[in-house]
């Protein structure tokens, strides 16, 4: 015995590289054991028989010992399963009384070939649903589980979960972030595919946020914790993984309910059989055969294809909920700032009064406008990389209307309509239509006015022809921003309805309102779109990495900001809906032709045993195919 537990543990030890958990690692080991226990007595029965053929009470005794030690753990599983009315353990239930049987009628090497056959077949069906566990784990590696901490200066190795808030670690080339921070010195380009799904690497500096399972690729880095190693974004994302396998949908209470009368018409054709044909062998194979495994993995191993598949997207799908409803969604409604829009100012236009050119426009302005931190100030100094400008003005800025900077009696304003008008300065009339103007004054001179407009994403339309492919027939956008604004997005985005100058609250009102003749899908930025998103019948959040609002209002949150992911979204939860019938019909069609086999006595109790796992394996090859897209 301790020979079988050295090869056992061994054996074990080099499955575990698929990373299984401690309490399965514990019952695979006890299962082996026990299945390895009940070949030494059937063989120790069989020799004693052939060496004692007169001594048949004997034999036997040796052949039930075989059996008692690989199916009394089986009986157990049963009565607990049969008593809590567990539709889990109806294999159990099956494959007892296929053993009770079998001892009855004398034939006790097929009662303990059976439940032996049985968990072999399961280690290996357990190794094909490993495929899933591996991602899961392999994933988890990308989150680096120990850290470079700085303490007064001093570089230290630590337990990445010991880290606080505020900590300061170092993050040298090539190393994954254990953490989400702030980067507080250096600059490096960041590999973050594991959470964005996009290919190219993005350019990180002070001030910008970094998160944990990305990877720094060449700069070093220091970085300012602000989540402790268990509450960062990419932790969650592996917890909803892991938690996939216990996702149900409404398609498997289909299968609930069959199995709630399964067992006993499994149990009447078998003793009816028995009966009929007095073959108490064909009675057992109908059993045997019988055993539900595949129905198990009916809705958990589509569920887990198609989180793997979301995930590699950068798409985190927080319940199953966007298999039911996602499928038959007709009406979608966009947040406009920073969802339909790309949510920056970008320059669209230069109106010139006393300015020779719009490089003098806007070197003038941006003396001032580097000295401020509006947002119109950060989109005039986008436009100057190849302009110099005078950085020696002494800054003052005026809130809520603008800019001023003073330099050996020269004076320069930018600053809106309102404020510029204020001043007594005369500005062309009807030029508000064109978009947020910035007004340049030099002086007392009106030199021109820079033209913004928060721009429609470049993939918005495109992602509004493929929703609309795919059967969307109403899409309307939501803004808190006035009239004019939306009216110009409204002109360069198909979209068949907007409203505009609206409250978070009366955002709500009319996700309501549509929800009374459509299924309703909300996509916005999960900050101030939160009221939407968790009353939608399916809430997506945009650009949600790091955003434990998004996270938690939306079913759905893209951590990218790629619009493309919506339509790509659409059809894999109808990919996953059609493979979970597929499923159903797959797994039942294979039983009732395996049943029939067993009836006519091409499958005998033996083969039937290591047959009936078929469904199981065709049902995750089916569910596979959704990771392909």
């Amino acid at each position: 015995m301790k020979k079988i537990n050295n090869m056992v543990e061994n054996s074990v030890k080099e499955y575990s590289q698929s990373y299984i958990s401690d309490k399965e690692k514990n019952k695979l080991k006890k299962d082996i054991v026990e299945a390895v226990s009940a070949i030494v007595f059937l063989l120790a029965g069989y020799i004693y028989g052939k060496f004692f053929p007169n001594q048949q009470v004997i034999q036997g005794i040796i052949y039930l010992i075989g059996v008692a030690i690989i199916g009394i753990p089986v009986f157990v599983t049963a009565v607990k399963g049969f008593l809590q009315k567990d539709i889990n353990s109806s294999m159990e239930i099956l494959v007892s009384i296929a053993i009770l049987v079998s001892v009855l009628d004398g034939q006790y090497v097929l009662a303990g070939f059976i439940p032996i056959i049985l968990t072999l077949v399961h280690f290996l069906e357990e190794k094909s649903i490993m495929g899933g566990r591996d991602a899961i784990e392999g994933l988890k590696k990308l989150q680096a589980d120990t850290a470079i901490i700085l303490v007064d200066g001093e570089e230290k190795e630590v337990d990445a979960k010991a880290l606080k808030k505020d900590d300061l670690i170092l993050v040298k080339p090539g190393m994954a972030l254990p953490i989400d921070g702030v980067v507080v010195s250096g600059i490096s380009n960041m590999d973050q595919k594991s959470l964005t799904g996009e290919a190219l690497p993005k350019e990180v500096k002070a001030g910008d946020s970094v998160f944990a399972g990305t990877t720094n690729i060449d700069g070093l880095l220091t970085v300012k914790v602000t989540k402790p190693y268990s509450d960062t974004s990419f932790q969650k994302i592996v917890e909803l993984l892991e938690g996939a396998e216990n996702m149900t949908v409404p398609e498997t209470q289909i299968v609930d309910k069959f199995m709630a009368y399964y067992l006993p018409i499994v149990l009447v054709v078998a003793t009816l059989m028995w009966l009929f044909t007095k073959d108490i062998s064909k009675a057992i194979a109908i059993l045997v055969v019988s055993c539900p495994c595949g129905y198990m993995l009916v809705s958990s191993a589509p569920i887990i294809a198609a989180l793997a598949s979301a995930t590699k997207r950068g798409i985190l799908i927080k319940n199953p909920s966007f298999i039911e409803k996602l499928t038959d969604v007709d009406y979608f409604v966009f947040d406009k700032t920073g969802t339909i829009t790309n949510g920056t100012l970008e320059a669209v236009d230069f109106l010139l009064e006393n300015a020779e050119s719009k490089e003098e426009l806007i070197k003038t302005a941006a003396s001032v406008a580097h000295g401020s931190l509006h947002p119109t100030s950060k989109s005039i100094m986008a436009l100057c990389s190849d302009i110099e400008y005078d950085k020696d003005f002494e800054i003052t800025e005026i809130v809520g209307n603008g800019v001023k900077g003073v330099k050996n009696g020269d004076e320069v304003i930018v600053g809106n309509s309102r404020y510029i008008s204020s001043l007594g300065l005369t500005l062309p009339e009807n030029q508000e239509n064109q978009g947020t103007l910035s007004w340049v004054v030099k002086n007392n001179a009106v030199l021109g006015a820079i033209v913004f407009r928060d721009v429609l994403r470049e993939d918005a339309n495109d992602t509004i022809k493929d929703l609309r492919a795919l059967g969307v027939n109403e899409i309307t956008v939501l803004t808190g921003d006035n009239a004019l604004e939306a009216k110009r997005v409204m002109a360069d985005a198909d979209i068949d309805t907007m409203f505009s100058e609206l409250l978070p609250e009366q955002k709500l009102e009319k996700v309501r309102e549509a929800q009374k003749n459509h299924i309703v899908a909300v996509v916005g930025d999960g900050i101030n779109d939160s009221l939407a998103l968790s009353e939608a019948d399916v809430g997506i959040a945009m650009g949600a990495m790091g955003s434990d609002t998004a996270i938690q209002s939306a079913d759905i949150s893209l951590m990218n900001n790629s619009l493309g992911n919506l339509p790509f979204v659409i059809e894999l939860s109808r990919k996953t809906k059609a493979t979970i019938y597929q499923n159903i019909i797959i797994a039942f069609s294979i039983s009732f032709i395996m049943m029939l086999l067993a009836a006519t006595g091409i499958v005998t109790p033996i083969v039937g045993a290591f047959l009936h796992n078929i469904g199981a394996f065709v049902i995750l090859i089916n569910s596979g195919k959704i990771t392909k897209k």
